[in-house]
């Protein structure tokens, strides 16, 4: 807790109550960082967070009176908005006034099968008393079946009613031999795949040639970057880890030409024959980078034309479709009336780019203007829905494909942390997110003013009110047509640092979640869905996020970059968790070429967020020292040849030896999963992402360094020769994958 000389300034009163309010709301009023500093939280910071909340703190009244209503609410309602339980033992908690203690408390079960069960126990049972005249009764319940349920509790002259969430105690695993398999496989951007065939962008075509490529090659599972929808605007909405929404995807990554309307289409068929088109496309596979507006505008000329035909064979009555669009529900309906919106209004008003900015009656989703608009408008928001059925059946054709080919795993996803403050989801879910606070890190060596990511924090109460409908909605739909699912930055379940407004990102504290709701929620999901999930748990990780991750089955999420001792040593494989996946790198970390040549360093100084050159040179002489360690170590391991250099200053350039050296190291691992990314197989210097830059450098467009077609010839061919031999010598090759 902060004292009195870290808060002056304020009126003491205000400070005390703030003090007494901050754990009610989940705000922490310390922290450490990285680098073992104390950080604690100022009045004026645990105000902001709390006015951001919705609490009143413009006088010490105010305050007390907030206080006393979210004590009376824990105290004295007699259900949860959410009640979560274990499926192993069922249980519910109730607050019972000390007058009805002698009564009778009737439950109702409502399964989401459609059938009932009820029950009936003494309100008098022994529990913990609480302040007020209440007392906290914990009812077990009868075996319960996994799933969304409802729940009804009537005490005398109160009832209440609640949604009910029966879960596992952990997420899903293998059955049988496979459940301790050492698997293997490799990550790709799905946007950066080059092929003879596609215009300009990755596609699910594509995708199913590079499964083929990596089952051959004997990996278990291909990694995606998030597939969700963005704006396909650069340079500051390419992100797929700030997207438009979580729940839909991107059109980009249709095959135009292998939808089955396009045979239908003699526009399609006509415009594709044109010297214009096929220059276009020409050009768009020869860019050296993804030119997302162009690929965008051209696809979605095609996708209309597509639709067309689709409507004109009686696609509007498709069952398939229908089954489609009502499954998906509200949450289709929402996401493509604002697609069909933001084309729209921008087509009409040019100089608008985002919903925050449309004429007012529009930024609402529930407004007239909005229901009118999607009424009159109707092809253009089917056209949106249109466009994600086809996307989902590419999609599920690629995870087939994925298995029949004998990966045991298949797809491997990736759900982002973030919501673009300007996208879908913030104007479809305005109250499912907090205004006034940003989302962002403390300070640490890669960002010592700490980092501000600029979209806002989940309300966990608005979330918990809703029966963690739409949360579990984002695992569901994320887990669809694959095997496994990575959540990004995994400690969200647990707190994430918030920054008020008017703050920088060092000022900012950390603000706990419902971790056990939210953990047991995907462990079902998980469950439903049979996916493993990997938990992105690097930076500052508190023990209780690790310690319920484990418990509950989820896999670590292990760099070969940061895993060190307090001393700075990099650890050796043994000890590494056997509960993990391991990898190199992240997306927005260097690759093993560009960390062991400086390209990261170089490209911070190009693009201008480095102080001066004396921060330059520092950075390149630490990395040294960082290269030395790493050398020392594959020597210490035997896994460099005896006459390879022993000094990393001998040693300029990534050399093959030391790439075997390295791949090795992590296939050797104890790990459940390896993972390696396609730019560290292909020893490509330059990593997808530069954290801290936007036009200074081409995030999220980099293309992959060879075309799929080039996979089995030359220099692709024997890296991959060299992962599969340490594949198959660590026990980790895919037995049922398709023999070269």
């Amino acid at each position: 807790m902060a004292n009195d000389d870290e808060w002056a300034g304020d009126e003491p009163s205000n400070v005390s109550l703030l003090a007494e309010a901050a754990p009610l709301w989940g705000i922490e009023t310390e922290y450490w960082d990285m680098f073992g500093k104390r950080h604690a939280a100022s009045a004026p910071l645990i105000e902001g967070i709390l006015q951001s909340l919705g609490v009143d703190c413009s006088s010490a009244s105010a305050i007390e009176k907030a206080l006393d209503a979210r004590r009376r609410e824990h105290r004295e309602a007699l259900l949860a908005p959410a009640v979560v339980v274990s499926a192993s033992a069922p249980e519910v908690l109730l607050n019972v006034p000390d007058s009805l203690a002698d009564a009778a408390v009737e439950i109702t079960i409502a399964f989401e099968d459609g059938s009932q069960r009820s029950l009936t126990a003494p309100a008098g049972e022994p529990g913990n008393e609480t302040p007020g005249g209440f007392n906290r009764l914990s009812l077990p319940l009868p075996n319960l079946p996994l799933g969304y349920h409802r729940i009804e509790a009537r005490l005398g002259p109160l009832h209440a009613s609640s949604f009910l969430i029966v879960t596992p105690d952990r997420a899903w695993e293998p059955e049988g031999a496979a459940v301790r398999a050492r698997c293997g496989g490799i990550a790709v951007s799905l946007y950066s795949l080059r092929s003879s065939r596609n215009w300009g962008v990755g596609d699910f075509t594509d995708l199913e040639s590079f499964l083929e490529w990596a089952a051959r090659l004997g990996a278990d599972f291909v990694s995606l970057n998030p597939l969700h929808a963005i704006a396909n605007r650069v340079p500051y909405n390419t992100s797929p880890y700030l997207p438009n929404s979580i729940y839909y995807r991107n059109f980009l990554y249709l095959d135009v030409e292998r939808l089955p309307e396009f045979s239908l289409s003699k526009w399609a068929s006509s415009a594709l024959a044109s010297d214009a088109v096929r220059g276009e496309i020409a050009a768009l596979r020869d860019a050296p980078n993804v030119e997302y507006e162009r690929a965008a505008r051209l696809k979605r000329r095609f996708l209309k034309l597509l639709f067309r035909s689709f409507l004109q064979h009686g696609g509007a009555t498709d069952s398939a479709f229908l089954v489609y669009v009502t499954e998906q529900g509200e949450a289709l309906r929402l996401f493509a009336t604002y697609a069909a919106l933001d084309e729209a209004i921008h087509r009409r008003y040019p100089d608008v780019w985002n919903w925050r900015s449309w004429p007012e009656p529009f930024r609402h989703a529930g407004s007239p203007a909005v229901d009118e608009f999607a009424r009159t408008h109707w092809r253009a928001v089917m056209f949106e829905q249109w466009m994600q059925w086809r996307l989902d059946h590419q999609l599920a054709s690629a995870q087939r494909r994925a298995r029949d080919l004998g990966m045991s795993i298949g797809l491997y996803h990736d759900l982002a942390l973030a919501t673009d403050r300007f996208g879908a989801d913030l104007w479809a879910h305005p109250r499912m997110f907090v205004e006034g606070c940003r989302v962002g890190a403390p300070p640490d060596d890669f960002s010592p003013l700490g980092q501000d990511w600029a979209f806002p924090p989940p309300n966990s109460e608005a979330h918990r009110h809703d029966g963690y409908r739409l949360f579990a909605e984002s695992i569901r739909k994320n887990c669809r047509h694959g095997g496994a699912l990575r959540i990004d930055h995994v400690m969200r379940f647990f707190r994430l640092y918030w920054i008020p407004e008017g703050m920088d990102a060092a000022q900012g504290t950390y603000v706990t979640d419902r971790h056990e709701d939210l953990v047991r929620v995907l462990a079902l999901e998980s469950v439903r869905n049979q996916v493993i999930i990997v938990g992105e748990d690097l930076g500052t990780v508190p023990d209780i996020a690790r310690e319920t991750l484990a418990k509950f089955g989820i896999l670590s999420y292990r760099l070969f970059y940061f895993e060190r001792d307090r001393a700075g040593r990099f650890r050796e494989p043994h000890e590494y968790p056997a509960d993990a996946l391991v990898s190199v790198s992240t997306h927005d970390l260097p690759t093993l070429a560009g960390f062991w040549e400086g390209r990261d360093i170089l490209a911070r100084r190009e693009a201008g967020i480095l102080p001066g050159d004396e921060d330059f040179y520092r950075m390149i002489a630490e990395r040294l020292v960082e290269k030395q360690k790493m050398l020392d170590l594959l020597h210490n391991l035997r896994l460099l040849p005896v006459a390879f250099p022993r000094d990393a200053a001998a040693v300029p350039a990534f050399a093959g030896e030391l790439h075997s050296a390295i791949v090795g190291f992590l296939a050797t691992t104890p790990c459940r999963l390896f993972l390696l990314n396609q730019e560290d197989l292909f020893k490509d210097g330059e990593q997808q992402n530069l954290p801290g830059t936007t036009a200074e450098y081409p995030n999220w467009r980099h293309k992959m360094k060879y075309a799929v077609e080039e996979l089995e010839t030359g220099v692709p061919a024997a890296c991959a020769a060299m992962l599969r031999a340490w594949w198959e010598r660590s026990g980790r090759l895919a037995g049922s994958a398709v023999e070269s």
